[in-house]
């Protein structure tokens, strides 16, 4: 992030409402566009705060994210400010990518974006002619049926300019929580071991079984947007939910309910009772991050020490023990002990830093960075993966993990759902300053009730003025799925023809409204455009 926010010459932010959800980082860039006059192009349908520091702010219309790319790429062709080096010595498949891109002329991808064609001009010579240049995406461009498609066109656009391995450059996604990346990095995946190894190797599945002394599955698991709707399936029978709250926080929420209802066990691990609590069997009460040590790891792949501050609270303890204790019964219950041979012990930790050893064995990228050089204050990122080296600040510096970068041909796909004559208007959906997700803990912060203290709906003042919307009264909006009902906040900040939505507050959240509709790679859902109707309410 102090490479981004000190050397890069522009930045391309889009999908990102970087200073409510990332205020450090937004500060960081505020910094950048005012004391060294960064150039900041802004991607997104709303007018976010930090459109107010922006050069130039593209509002392109929900879910056509791959078409405005595509139309900025088409631009740099057509002035001849690709980076023809860089793509000569470390790419390949160009000629079939260009192929693609050249059906997206400016007047086609205006009428598709709703972005003037004069402006897509000037957004691409930005970008093209301010080198290094960031970008910075957030959930904004992953949460749709083409999430992953939309991160390969943004790094097809970084190589095209040659962005790609140099200093204030890069392809640079900003994590939605405070580990989520360690937990990726950690195996909290499907498909992967530590450090992305994936479970279909053989040399991967060896190397674990020897070290756990235990035998492991070779087959892809499944996401938890697969696994809950395979409860009414009859393929999810019992679930272990840790620090999270489907209820509030996945698509449909009526249809989580009725599977959260219909399953045959269900624990929950967690700090507060929330939503998801009402449907558990068993409650296990974790720590906080205040009664923790250990590391997170955060969006640019830095491992940070957490030390414990306060003691434990009633009868909480760590999640890691609360796992391992739960691991050392299934194993008692089924005789099946970890062989002698095991290069470790089963699940015998004392502490965290015990658990860092083992990853340090078996997780090369992860290899030098252990708690005595964290306490030490040395800042490492990875890849670290022996005592002596230092980390890794830039990736790709020579040339990318497969060796040539992949131009990848991707096409503009439109949302599963459109706006029609019975659901006419978009909803898009997000979170705010003053909350975080279900809102299990901000929700109990009697000051930020007090700035934030209900659910509010953002409508544009024409299609407030068009149904006769004063200030501060209630609006239903209805999908297909559901209803809610909440205040109205008149505001430019969402253009006509959608409104604005969070799930922080259970009584009016988003995501009673949301469909489960899925990427087909990450099975992440389209939580960025769903088609309603909004609807006034009579207050008595």
């Amino acid at each position: 992030m102090d490479d981004v926010a000190k050397q890069a010459k522009s930045f391309f932010i889009i999908g990102s409402n970087t200073t409510e959800q990332h205020p450090v980082f937004g500060a960081m860039l505020r910094q950048a566009v005012r004391k060294r006059g960064a150039k900041l192009v802004v991607a997104d349908p709303r007018k976010i705060d930090i459109t107010e520091f922006a050069t130039l702010h593209l509002r392109h219309r929900p879910g056509t994210d791959i078409a405005l790319l595509n139309g900025l790429m088409y631009i740099i062709f057509e002035k001849g400010w690709e980076d023809k080096t860089f793509i000569e010595e470390r790419t390949e498949n160009f000629d079939e990518f260009k192929a693609t891109v050249m059906n997206y002329p400016p007047d086609a991808v205006a009428k598709t974006t709703n972005v003037p064609v004069e402006k897509l001009y000037e957004a691409a010579e930005i970008l093209a002619k301010n080198s290094p240049m960031a970008v910075i995406w957030a959930m904004g461009i992953t949460q749709h049926i083409v999430g992953v498609r939309n991160v390969m066109d943004l790094a097809n656009l970084q190589m095209l300019l040659g962005n790609m391995g140099k200093a204030g450059g890069g392809v640079n996604p900003l994590r939605g929580q405070n580990n989520v990346q360690g937990a990726c990095d950690m195996g909290g995946l499907p498909n992967v071991y530590t450090a992305y190894q994936p479970v279909t190797s053989d040399e991967a599945h060896a190397k674990f079984e020897k070290a756990w002394g235990t035998t492991s599955s070779t087959k892809v698991g499944l996401t938890v947007t697969e696994m809950v709707p395979g409860i009414l399936e009859g393929k999810t029978h019992a679930l272990y939910v840790l620090g999270e709250d489907p209820v509030m926080s996945d698509p449909d929420t009526k249809h989580i309910r009725h599977c959260f209802a219909s399953i045959d066990f269900l624990v929950l691990q967690e700090i507060f009772p929330s939503e998801t609590a009402a449907y558990a069997d068993v409650l296990l009460p974790g720590v906080t991050f205040a009664e923790k040590t250990g590391t997170v790891t955060n969006t640019e792949r830095r491992v940070q020490m957490v030390h414990q501050a306060i003691p434990k609270l009633g009868d909480a303890q760590d999640d890691w023990w609360i796992t391992a204790e739960l691991a050392k019964r299934i194993l008692s219950s089924t005789l099946n002990r970890v062989p002698s041979e095991a290069l470790f012990s089963g699940w015998e930790y004392s502490n965290t830093s015990e658990i860092m050893a083992e990853i340090n064995a078996l997780t090369a990228s992860y290899g030098g960075i252990t708690h005595a050089r964290l306490e030490a204050g040395e800042r490492l990122q990875w890849p670290c993966p022996t005592l002596d080296h230092p980390g890794t600040p830039i990736l790709h510096t020579q040339q990318f993990t497969r060796g040539k970068g992949k131009f990848m041909p991707i096409d503009h796909v439109p949302p599963a759902e459109k706006p029609d004559d019975d659901y006419p208007m978009i909803m898009s959906t997000g979170r705010v300053l003053y909350h975080w997700h279900g809102g299990q803990m901000t929700r109990r912060a009697e000051g930020l009730m007090q700035v934030y203290g209900q659910a509010l709906i953002e409508v544009n003042p024409n299609d407030a003025e068009k149904w006769g919307l004063a200030e501060n009264q209630f609006v239903r909006v209805t999908s297909r799925r559901g209803h809610i009902e909440a205040q109205a906040w008149v505001t430019d900040r969402v253009p006509p023809g959608m409104v604005y939505a969070n799930f922080h507050f259970p009584n009016a959240s988003a995501n009673e409204l949301t469909q489960a509709v899925l990427d087909p790679v990450a099975k992440i859902p389209e939580y960025k455009v769903t088609a309603v109707k909004v609807e006034l309410v009579n207050q008595t």
